[in-house]
């Protein structure tokens, strides 16, 4: 599909190798075309970019089922090969195609003046002929199906990314129930009332006053520099003003310091300001980046989704007569390892309901230390009582701690590595290499970064693989429910909006989309990945 002038585009056919299946069709109105012949065929569109054609469609009230994103799949073919960073549109793709120069990437969506749903591109809008060649996006389409054959889950892992890209937009067209009154009743509650002209909030002016007090002098909270400066007069010496070093000391300054940094924190990211900016119309309308993160975690365009304060998830409220469904993979990374490293022993003990309890026996029925091994296992910890507990973790359970071993032994060799589906982590940089060709302490240091980093990534971007493929089987299903929708997504969460009538069925889909995505990324494995899922009025009663 390429977009033309005057709303107006070109359709084309293609089989599934991606050869043209039939001539190319110039249509004068391409949304009333595509929402035609999504009625009629439910193709898989191939289109330039999700991101930049699809929430136009949404306003036009048409949705689609499946897609093919030329950019996301050009970007993880590209990174598969080392290439991170190299221009992804179709244009770029094409001429790499072709031996010729290859163009930058056009500005992001949001640098772009749209004055109508799809203009020319001469005219300053994102569309037009020469930006979506047909002739172009059938040939790097086919391309990218060519390379993708050789790979194995590539084709997956392209049809997950694309299918997330599609629930991104949705989700931002939609948006996330939020209820402003309850929101700003809870930042005056914290706060108290909002302030105006540039002060600050009642509470954290007292705080500042007292944390003066504390010390004597007058201090500003919000400059580091003078915090450590006033515990210097007191005679302690601070390398920063981080909360874990804070908490060390024996000052009546700390306890207000620590309750004025995690108000101000809220202030700063989720108070008035932001409420404005993103709450309207009873919705929280975020703006995910699919792939934002190299391990493929999402990312956003500001708003913060990602990051939701536990105390503003009150301030989130199903409309009447409607119900929140809040699903989280349980010890979503411990179980993919487990399925990935074809452990028998850890596999079985994934198969539990709570992994770290079924591993306990191997650490004299403690929990915690089971918790401790594993992590450490997984993130590289290797100091204090870790180190005695990855020695159990190994011997007990030598394939799962070998197959993190030989990502981070792969990594500090300055090697790729990939997830089960072929997400690719970034080669090191020349910086890297020349530092670590010199030898000495430094470069013993960079290269234990770089392995922990590749230990932790073959784990994380696989659980990303897998909550991708979930989240994709799962619009499908809610799809055929009908009124269910997707409003939140976040590494392993979901939340989905309901009729109440619904929310079991939306329940048992869930659970239906996690058992489907184990299978179609691990085959037959004894681990399982249960969903931990709560129907509620207000996501703060979920957990």
């Amino acid at each position: 599909m390429a977009c033309g002038k005057d709303g107006g585009g070109t359709l084309r056919p293609v089989d599934d190798a991606g050869a043209p299946a039939g001539p190319a069709e110039r249509v004068a109105d391409l949304v009333a075309a595509i929402a035609e012949r999504e009625r009629a065929l439910a193709p898989r569109w191939v289109w330039p970019s999700t991101a930049r054609l699809y929430p136009r469609l949404l306003r036009a009230g048409v949705r689609v089922a499946r897609c093919h994103d030329l950019e996301l799949v050009e970007t993880l073919l590209l990174n598969h090969d080392g290439r991170y960073g190299e221009p992804r549109s179709v244009r770029a793709a094409w001429a790499r195609l072709r031996g010729a120069p290859v163009p930058p990437d056009p500005a992001p969506p949001d640098a772009l003046p749209q004055p109508s749903l799809f203009d020319d591109a001469e005219t300053g809008g994102a569309g037009g002929a020469d930006a979506d060649d047909i002739d172009q996006i059938v040939e790097v389409h086919a391309a990218q199906r060519r390379r993708s054959a050789g790979l194995d889950g590539f084709a997956l892992l392209a049809a997950a990314e694309s299918a997330g890209a599609l629930a991104a937009a949705e989700m931002g067209h939609d948006g996330l129930p939020w209820s402003a009154e309850r929101h700003d009743a809870l930042l005056t509650e914290l706060l108290g009332p909002r302030p105006s002209g540039g002060l600050r909030p009642r509470r954290l002016q007292e705080l500042a006053d007292r944390i003066g007090e504390a010390f004597g002098r007058r201090v500003n909270p919000d400059s580091p520099a003078q915090i450590v400066k006033a515990f210097a007069a007191a005679g302690l010496t601070v390398p920063s003003t981080r909360a874990h070093v804070l908490k060390g000391l024996d000052h009546p300054a700390v306890p207000l310091l620590l309750e004025y940094k995690e108000l101000s924190r809220l202030y700063t990211a989720h108070g008035w300001t932001w409420l404005d900016t993103w709450v309207s119309g009873g919705r929280f309308r975020p703006e995910y980046v699919v792939g934002g993160v190299v391990s493929g975690r999402w990312a956003t365009n500001g708003g913060g989704a990602l990051q939701i304060p536990r105390v503003l998830r009150r301030a989130v409220v199903a409309d009447p007569g409607w119900a929140l469904v809040v699903a989280d993979a349980a010890q979503l990374e411990p179980r993919v390892l487990a399925a990935l490293a074809g452990d028998r022993a850890f596999a079985r003990a994934a198969a539990q309901g709570d992994l770290y309890s079924a591993l306990a026996d191997a650490f004299g029925g403690d929990r915690g230390k089971a918790k401790i091994a594993l992590l450490s296992a997984m993130y590289g910890g290797g100091t204090g009582e870790a180190v005695q507990l990855l020695a159990v973790l190994k011997n007990r359970f030598p394939e799962a701690f070998g197959f993190v071993e030989s990502a981070a032994r792969a990594g500090e060799r300055g090697h790729l590595v990939r997830s089960l589906l072929g997400r690719t982590c970034p080669p090191p940089s020349p910086e890297w290499r020349a530092l670590t060709a010199e030898g000495g302490e430094r470069a013993a240091a960079a290269v234990r970064s770089r392995g922990r980093f590749t230990r932790n990534f073959v784990v994380q971007a696989t659980a990303a693989d897998w909550a991708l493929v979930l989240l994709a089987t799962l619009r499908r299903r809610l799809a055929e429910l009908g009124p269910p929708r997707l409003v939140f997504f976040q590494h392993d969460e979901v939340i989905v909006h309901t009729p109440r009538e619904l929310a079991e069925r939306v329940g048992a889909a869930v659970r239906a989309s996690a058992e489907e995505a184990g299978r179609l990324l691990f085959g037959r494995t004894p681990v399982v990945f249960p969903m931990e899922i709560a129907a509620v009025d207000c996501y703060a009663d979920a957990k």
